[in-house]
């Protein structure tokens, strides 16, 4: 069902739930795995004009950690990328390139009201992109797994 899966990081905590879906997605389909981190052009571009080369330099240098935070978590190998660039956009294209089957991509917990609201970058990749996009929730400090699957948690 699933021969490539991206999974889009920005290295928060947010994700870390979609990395391990999406890893999980892998070692159930034998999929290749690819981990894609985007320097967003308006964040270097909205920095001070002296300081911009470093503005970029430690994105991506914080893209290279968070897509080794990804490697770490698993045996399979997998295809990394850093791109600059508008991040919806990117993770769109880059989707298209690969030829992936599904991209994977964190959003942050909301209760109330804002439940339905995935965050910018997901939403507009949900909404653009033509491949299927799975969105993995961040827990809320007070849920557990066990609230989302309808199973029993275990000590």
């Amino acid at each position: 069902m699933f021969e490539t899966i991206v999974v889009a990081t920005d290295g928060s905590e947010s994700v870390r739930r979609a990395v391990d879906v999406a890893l999980d997605l892998a070692d159930r389909f034998d999929a290749e795995v690819h981990c894609l981190y985007v320097v967003d052009e308006g964040d270097v571009a909205s920095s001070p004009e002296r300081l911009r080369d470093e503005m970029e330099d430690a994105l991506v240098e914080r893209g290279q950690e968070a897509i080794d935070e990804v490697r770490d978590s698993t045996d399979r190998d997998v295809v990394a990328a850093v791109n600059e660039g508008h991040p919806p956009s990117e993770i769109d294209e880059y989707a298209r390139d690969v030829d992936a089957d599904v991209v994977v991509m964190g959003t942050r917990g909301r209760h109330g009201e804002n439940r339905f609201l995935l965050g910018s970058v997901a939403e507009r990749v949900v909404r653009t992109c033509p491949i299927p996009v799975l969105t993995v929730r961040q827990l809320a400090d007070d849920e557990g797994e066990a609230e989302l699957t309808g199973t029993p948690e275990t000590a």
